[in-house]
């Protein structure tokens, strides 16, 4: 399979954006999930957002995740999810503010892909992308089955939040987990592979190659990470 990772500004791409929240939804509705917080067009109007999209040859989106930067105005996705039951969230993103504090999110791969192990590659790039705009903390929260991954790319797990660092999220047959990068600039704790691979997509956001999935399975990605 070929694909191309694509990173743009919201604001400066609706169309694109418009793909990505319509696949967004579908695969939520498959899930029988409809409370997210991400799951609205409020962001493709903000001026703080940013996306990577994994397209097929012929344009069609088949994943995506997103960044927020915190603005200060608009809060975080993880602030709107979990900030009535634990308010110390807000004071956490406010703290790293002043040096650019962003929140990853809204990761989704359609059903044809799924198995391939596409997440974790959307995430490498969306964290990869973030040294072209001013974020130096970066925030998730993220289900019990997706914690190994996140963790593999640098999140540690927040235990001053909710119930050592657990909330029922999205409902009741989820728990999910605050999640944080202390260091979105140097990624000291991500494994050294996948350190490794963000470095470099930072230093080449204009490539291609042959990424090993899951099950053995190789996609061949043109990484277009470089923003206007």
């Amino acid at each position: 399979m070929k694909l191309i990772f694509r990173a743009f500004k919201a604001t400066e791409n609706r169309e694109l954006c418009e793909k990505y929240l319509a696949g967004h939804i579908q695969v939520l509705i498959n899930y029988g999930i409809t409370n997210i917080t991400t799951n609205n067009k409020d962001w493709m109007d903000w001026d703080f957002v940013y996306c990577v999209i994994a397209e097929k040859e012929d344009g069609t989106v088949v994943g995506g995740v997103r960044t927020q930067i915190a603005d200060g105005k608009y809060p975080l996705p993880v602030e709107k999810a979990i900030g009535k039951m634990d308010p110390k969230i807000h004071e956490i993103v406010k703290h790293y503010q002043p040096d650019g504090v962003g929140e990853l999110c809204a990761l989704w791969n359609a059903k044809e892909v799924a198995g391939m192990g596409l997440s974790i590659m959307l995430v490498r790039a969306g964290i990869a992308m973030l040294n072209q705009v001013k974020c130096n903390t970066l925030m998730g929260i993220c289900a019990d089955y997706t914690l190994k991954m996140f963790r593999k790319v640098g999140f540690v797990v927040d235990n001053s939040l909710g119930n050592k660092g657990e909330f029922v999220y999205p409902n009741e047959n989820y728990v999910a987990r605050v999640l944080g990068i202390l260091n979105a600039k140097d990624l000291s704790t991500a494994e050294e592979f996948d350190r490794l691979k963000m470095l470099d997509l930072r230093e080449n956001p204009i490539q291609k190659c042959t990424e090993k999935g899951a099950n053995d399975i190789t996609i061949e990605i043109e990484y277009l990470l470089l923003l206007k």
